[in-house]
């Protein structure tokens, strides 16, 4: 069997991404529409791709660094090289995805045109889903490659560092260039100038629009690879770990059950993107085909299970996961969604103005906290409990790890589902600037307002997956160095705790900064164009688009450094001055506190994002307002919540715990692990 899943998992990979490059084709072949809309098009392409290259000239740096790390630091020159594979194959899921993106986004606009709102959903949702099977397609391709060619388990994590450096780096420089933009615009140009959003007036509309590309596609595409690859890593070698304590006699099936579930979910996503149908109704046609691939893996977990372990447990611990994942996207769109009461709420409080409407967005961004965090729980306890029943407490380990690749496992439609929306926001900012009917600007809205709900269940899922995968990945740490508990009577591990609990802060307090010093001076720019170019907003004078673009780029590339340093050199300090089982604390620490802080941050976000557009379609006065106002406002405030900060930290939390593995040796090797400041003071 072992010889025929070799074949086959790479195999499944491959199609997968035929079926993006089919997907990609088909888009390509619909009508691009006017001149106008070609030319706006084309800038949005440009700018997106001219980012997407200075972005990765600063990356390959680091990348050149950490793998000389690994490889004169530890010795482990395969492990480096996997690091690169990594490092290249979430580059190329994000950069094809962001290219078919920005092809899709002017033909959904045409097509909302000439066909209407369900020609408009296919072509966006065909653009969308060829950013999640590029995303599943080349992380299992790598994953199961990397096994066939080396039969080691291990150097997988070199694999998984380089998918997560490559991810904070995309998700926060992708996030500060689009909330930047976004916040310039909407500020200056919504409430100050009282001109629409997406107006071709407004000098920043072309750089929003290039955001929501590298940090809504690419941005958000490499993070979904990063948590989808490092949950099969690391359940594939906790299978083995389990595996071995059963004294099984095929100690590979506990590393290959979690690579054919993945196999499994690929295929389902690939089958789901043919149930999403033009509907009266955007949010139930893609409910549906993420229906239909989930349940394509709760009958492969189930009955994989039986095969290989002769029981069904394993597959439960797949269900538990991916019910857990679904629930807790539910529940999100319960608070980000404005069909639900939260979301009304916040946009009736905007009446009373900013302050309260912002109150009550944080009120709701906290209050969300409770049921996510409670989902989270009941899975770690049910897959725990299933595989505890099989294999005592490595299997209940395994099993977490399991509930992980469960909730990942239809990876590739649920980022379909969540790159659709900046499509669909696009599509809206190139009808606007082109002039089109009303009537398009109404449909692609629509698009827009559900684009917004999936994006925050997709965040919602990937907080959840990061939860379970980190406390996978801790365990696998445990092993790497022998940690058998977390002392809270130990001072360095105190230490180390309340270390890591900070680390969340202040990663989210640089990038809220960053966000804040890119969007002051996108403001004084509009501002001074709107000043100094005659006849701007009367329409006759012409926006300088390019020198907008140029200061999201610049402060985007300039301030995504300082978070990507502090999360790889966070962990080596701690493991080098405290010893591991301080590193340990402080894993421990980040896990507690960037799960909730995440969770907080990308619903309040989601939710005052979805109230703005709630009285922009007509509620407490409308557009032009003063709720109005006070909702965009609100909304800015929430911008880098959701876009940024949030969506950042469980990448962080990820990426320390895999620096730690893969650094483990240097810890052990430091001071017997005690550290320096124990040897030092001895």
């Amino acid at each position: 069997m072992e010889k025929l899943l070799c074949i086959l998992i790479p195999a499944i990979s491959a199609l997968g991404l035929l079926f993006a490059l089919a997907l990609a084709l088909r888009v390509k072949k619909q009508a691009p529409g006017t001149d106008r809309m070609r030319e706006i098009a084309a800038s949005i392409h440009e700018g997106a791709t001219a980012f997407l290259f200075s972005e990765y000239k600063i990356i390959v740096i680091f990348v050149a660094v950490i793998f000389l790390a690994i490889g004169f630091g530890i010795g482990n020159w395969l492990e480096a090289v996997c690091f690169l594979v990594g490092a290249l194959f979430s580059v190329a899921a994000g950069f094809f995805g962001m290219q078919v993106a920005t092809l899709a986004n002017v033909r959904t606009a045409n097509a909302a045109k000439e066909k209407g709102m369900a020609k408009a959903l296919s072509v966006a949702f065909s653009g969308g889903a060829v950013m999640g099977l590029c995303v599943a397609g080349f992380g299992l391709l790598g994953i199961s490659l990397i096994y066939v060619i080396t039969k080691n388990a291990d150097v997988l994590f070199g694999f998984s560092l380089g998918a997560s450096s490559i991810a904070l780096f995309a998700r926060v420089g992708g996030g500060i260039y689009t909330k930047a933009a976004d916040v310039g615009a909407d500020l200056v140009g919504k409430v100050e100038a009282g001109i629409p959003e997406d107006d071709p007036r407004n000098p920043a509309v072309v750089a929003d629009n290039v955001g929501d590309n590298v940090g809504d596609v690419a941005g958000m595409g490499a993070d979904l690879f990063e948590s989808y690859s490092g949950a099969v890593i690391s359940a594939m070698t906790l299978g083995l770990v389990t595996m071995k304590t059963l004294g099984a006699g095929d100690e590979t099936k506990g590393l290959f059950y979690p690579l054919i579930i993945a196999a499994i979910g690929l295929l389902g996503s690939i089958i789901g993107t043919f149930f999403v149908r033009g509907d009266k109704n955007p949010a139930k046609s893609l409910k549906v085909g993420t229906y239909v691939a989930s349940a394509a893996v709760l009958i492969g977990a189930v009955v994989f299970s039986k095969v290989l372990f002769d029981n069904v447990y394993f597959g439960l611990t797949i269900v538990a996961g991916l019910i857990v994942g679904v629930l807790i996207g539910q529940f999100t769109e319960i608070y980000t969604s404005d069909e639900y009461s939260s979301v009304k709420k916040i946009a009736k409080q905007s009446e009373t103005g900013t302050a309260t409407n912002i109150i009550s967005g944080i009120a709701t961004g906290f209050q969300s906290t409770a049921v996510t965090i409670l989902f989270i729980c009941i899975g770690i306890f049910v897959a725990f409990f299933f595989g505890n029943k099989v294999a005592g407490i490595s299997g209940g380990i395994y099993g977490i790890a399991l509930a992980a690749v469960g909730m990942l496992s239809t990876t590739g439609i649920t980022v379909a589902v969540d790159a659709y929306g900046p499509i669909a926001d696009n599509a809206g900012g190139i009808a606007e600037m082109s002039g089109l009917d009303e009537s398009v600007r109404k449909i692609t809205d629509k698009l827009d307002s559900v684009g917004n709900t999936t994006a925050a269940m997709g965040k919602g899922f990937a907080i959840g997956s990061a939860a379970l995968t980190a406390l996978a990945l801790f365990f696998s740490y445990k092993e790497a160095v022998s940690l058998t508990n977390i002392d809270l009577l130990n001072s360095n591990v105190v230490i180390g705790l309340l270390l890591g609990g900070m680390l969340p802060f202040i990663f989210s307090a640089f990038t809220m900064e960053s966000v804040s010093k890119a969007a002051y001076q996108m403001i004084e720019e509009v501002r001074r164009q709107f000043r100094e170019i005659p006849g701007i907003l009367d329409g006759k004078g012409k926006p300088d688009y390019k020198t907008c673009v140029a200061i999201s780029t610049k402060a985007s590339l300039r301030e995504m450094i300082v978070p990507g340093v502090l999360a790889v050199a966070a962990p080596i300090v701690v493991g080098c001055l405290l010893g591991t089982n301080a590193l340990g604390g402080l894993l421990a620490g980040s896990l507690v506190t960037g799960v909730l802080l995440a969770i907080f941050m990308s619903n309040a976000g989601g939710a005052w994002d979805n109230a703005k557009k709630y009285i922009e379609s007509g509620h407490h006065g409308g557009k032009g307002s003063e709720s109005h106002k006070a909702a965009v406002v609100g909304d800015t405030v929430g911008d880098p919540f959701k876009d940024t900060s949030g969506p950042s930290i469980n990448i962080l939390i990820k990426l320390m715990t895999i620096v730690s593995l893969v650094f483990a040796p240097i810890f052990l090797k430091i001071a017997e692990g005690g550290g320096l400041l124990e040897w030092l003071t001895k």
